[in-house]
C-alpha cells in the first residue's frame, strides 16, 4: 500500500525584523527562542532564503535542525540555490543567460557543505533553483541548465522560471525524464511572465506564491515593497484547487508563500493550510487580530505556543 502524498505549508524565510509584532511575540528573544523554534509550531516546511546570497554554512545548518527537530518532527527545510549558478552578477542591469552567469569550484564546494549539512539531518527537502524572467527558453539556456542540474544531481531538485517560453510540452517531458520539479508560481502577470500553472514532472511538487504586487513588482527601489501584497480568500481558493491536484500526483509537496512584507506570508500560509486541511489551524494571535480574514480559519494559539513547550498546532 502505498503511503498518503505528504502537503508542507510553509513561509519563504522567518528571519525578518518586520515580523516582530505580527509573527514573533516581542518578547522572543528576550526567552532566547529561536524564530525557526516558533515558526515550526504552525508549519512543516519553510524556504531558506539566505542560501540564494550566499552558500549556509554548515554550523548554522545544523544549528537550525536542532531548533526545529524537538518542536516538530515532520519539518523539513527547502533551500534556494547560491545565486552565483542562477543569475548574472549584474542580474539588475543586465539579462541573465547561461552566457552571463558565473559560478566558481569554490562556489560550489561551499554550497554543498551547506546543504550536506541539512541532508544529513534528514530534513532537506528540495533544492530549489531560481532564474529571472530574462531567463529565457533558448539552446544555450536549455544546455546551462541540463547541465547544473547534473551537476547538483544528488538532492532532489526543483527548477522555478519565470519566463512563459519554458511552458512547453518538451521542457516539462524533459524535466519528468530528469526527475526534476517544475515549480508552480503565482505572480504578476507582466509581459512574457509565467502564469499559474499546475505541472508535477517530479515525486516532489512545488508551489511559490510571490504576491500580486503590480505597481511595485520592478519599479520600486525596496525590495520590500515587491512583496507587500495580501491574497484575498478568493485567490487563495484558486490555488486552493490547484495545490489539490498537485498534491495528489506529487509524493511531496512543497506550497510556499513568498509575500514576507509584515507577515503576510505567514497569514496567507496559515490561512492555506486551514482551507486544504479542512479545519481550523493556530495561528500567532497577534497575526489574527492585523489580518482579520484569518479569523475564519484560525484560533489563538495558547500561550504554551510562546514557551519552550512544543504545541500541538491543529484544533
Amino acid at each position: 500500500m502505498n503511503a498518503a502524498p505528504k502537503l508542507l505549508i510553509g513561509t519563504a524565510g522567518w528571519s525578518y525584523k518586520d515580523w516582530e509584532g505580527p509573527v514573533y511575540p516581542l518578547d522572543l528573544k528576550r526567552r532566547k527562542i529561536h524564530p525557526l523554534e516558533y515558526l515550526a509550531r504552525f508549519f512543516d516546511t519553510a524556504e531558506i532564503n539566505s542560501s540564494f546570497y550566499g552558500p549556509i554554512r554548515p554550523e548554522i545548518a545544523r544549528l537550525w535542525c536542532r531548533k526545529v527537530a524537538p518542536v516538530n518532527r515532520e519539518f523539513l527545510f527547502t533551500a534556494k540555490l547560491y545565486r552565483a549558478f542562477t543569475h548574472s552578477p549584474l542580474a539588475v542591469s543586465e539579462p541573465t543567460s547561461a552566457a552571463t552567469i558565473h559560478s566558481t569550484q569554490e562556489d560550489e564546494a561551499r554550497t554543498r557543505e551547506g546543504l550536506d549539512a541539512i541532508a544529513s539531518e534528514g530534513r532537506l527537502g528540495a533544492l530549489l533553483m531560481q532564474f529571472p524572467a530574462s531567463f529565457k527558453n533558448t539552446s544555450l539556456n536549455r544546455e546551462y541548465l541540463d547541465g547544473l542540474l547534473r551537476q547538483f544531481i544528488e538532492y532532489p531538485r526543483v527548477v522555478e522560471l519565470r519566463h512563459s517560453s519554458w511552458n512547453q510540452p518538451g521542457i516539462l517531458a524533459e524535466f519528468a525524464r530528469q526527475r526534476v520539479g517544475f515549480c508552480n508560481i503565482d505572480q504578476p502577470l507582466l509581459g512574457k511572465s509565467l502564469g499559474p500553472t499546475e505541472y508535477v514532472t517530479a515525486p516532489v511538487a512545488y508551489v511559490r506564491l510571490h504576491g500580486r504586487n503590480y505597481e511595485q513588482w520592478f519599479d520600486s527601489d525596496s525590495r520590500n515593497d515587491r512583496y507587500d501584497y495580501l491574497y484575498k480568500e478568493s485567490e487563495l481558493a484558486e490555488w486552493k484547487s490547484r495545490i489539490e491536484n498537485v498534491a495528489h500526483s506529487g509524493a511531496i509537496t512543497f506550497v510556499i508563500t513568498n509575500n514576507h512584507f509584515e507577515g503576510k506570508a505567514a497569514a496567507n500560509a496559515l490561512e492555506l493550510k486551514a482551507m486544504l486541511g479542512g479545519r481550523r489551524v493556530f495561528a500567532p494571535a497577534a497575526l489574527i487580530e492585523r489580518y482579520l480574514d484569518l479569523k475564519k480559519y484560525a484560533n489563538p494559539a495558547p500561550e504554551e505556543a510562546t514557551s519552550e513547550l512544543p504545541l500541538r498546532r491543529e484544533t
